[in-house]
């Protein structure tokens, strides 16, 4: 069957015009650790199709800890990880090119989980918390709030690893841990345990990238047209999040293997409300953990927040009118 001019054109046209995703997949490897509604965007990138959508042949790899994934850029076993502003600074300090590219969550939004018994944050002092593992995100998140309420958790506390979110709550029921560190819907399922919503550290607007797009320089150099896509699709799952509330409920759901209504419906209200519609990678969210370890870290009182971070990706999508096109402004 011949295929007219006309068509053919406009076949080249829709491939090739400004904005549109390539044909062709580049295969890339993305990894990710923790089971919190934090992830929702890796999550919808991958199953409602975004990555594919730019051109993208992703696999995307579940680890169990953050430390662990920031092995597997720096070895090259992944292209991107989702990780937090810890994961991104103490490997950059330690000499690693590592470089945000964007952000999906730039708060503190989890809470402090306590006993009952325990009825404000100066009655922690003295007692044990629970977090996943000692250097993760959740560990990081925890000492830094509690720093914040003028408590030492190196000297007034005592900070172990229990495990992932089923098993701080185990920890707490048994005595081990008087307190965790917890998000939206396992909060819901903390209380009907009869635990304490203790502190909703969202509530302090600390600038922080709990969970943002990092890669390595090397692969911005190498790859830009790799990330760009890359950006751009978690992009477009953000506004997915925002626009689709069931559909993302039912996502979280299905992930956190959790059929909760109220739970569920508490969760996507505190991480939408959390979720940017324009992502960029700010310097502030880095400059929160470089000026909490700078006592402790001199290479961190010396580092400048802005070359942990590249703008130019966001930047890209916002001055193009992408953004503004996807929430129809």
């Amino acid at each position: 069957m011949r295929l007219s001019f006309s068509f053919v054109l406009l076949i080249v046209l829709l491939t090739f015009a400004p904005g549109a995703p390539a044909v062709a997949q580049e295969r890339m490897r993305i990894a990710w650790a923790g089971s919190t509604p934090s992830n929702t965007p890796i999550w919808v990138a991958d199953q409602k199709g975004f990555f594919k959508k730019n051109g993208l042949n992703a696999e995307v790899i579940s680890i169990s800890a953050s430390t662990i994934v920031i092995q597997a850029l720096l070895t090259g076993e992944v292209d991107f990880i989702i990780a937090p502003s810890a994961t991104l600074v103490t490997s950059r300090l330690a000499g690693a090119d590592t470089v945000m590219v964007s952000t999906n969550l730039p708060l503190f939004i989890d809470h402090i989980v306590s006993l009952s018994e325990i009825t404000s944050v100066e009655q922690l002092k003295g007692k044990t918390g629970g977090v996943n593992r000692l250097g993760t995100t959740s560990d990081m998140t925890l000492r830094l709030a509690l720093r914040r309420f003028g408590i030492d958790p190196e000297k007034e506390t005592k900070i172990i690893a229990t495990g992932e979110n089923p098993q701080r709550l185990a920890a707490l029921s048994r005595n081990i841990t008087q307190f965790t560190l917890l998000g939206e819907p396992l909060v819901r399922e903390a209380e009907k345990m009869g635990f304490r919503d203790l502190f909703d550290i969202g509530t302090l607007k600390i600038p922080y990238h709990v969970n943002a797009v990092v890669t390595r320089e090397k692969t911005v150099k190498e790859r830009r047209p790799l990330v760009n896509r890359v950006v751009r699709a978690f992009t477009e799952a953000i506004h997915y999040i925002k626009t689709n509330k069931e559909d993302t409920k039912a996502l979280i759901g299905k992930n956190l293997k959790s059929n909760d209504p109220e739970g569920l419906e508490r969760a996507y209200t505190a991480y939408n409300a959390a979720y940017p519609e324009v992502p960029y990678p700010s310097a502030e969210g880095v400059k929160t953990l470089l000026d909490d370890i700078a006592p402790r870290t001199p290479k961190a009182a010396t580092a400048d927040p802005k070359t942990f971070v590249d703008m130019s990706f966001v930047q890209e999508l916002e001055t193009s009118g992408f953004i503004k096109q996807l929430y129809k402004r």
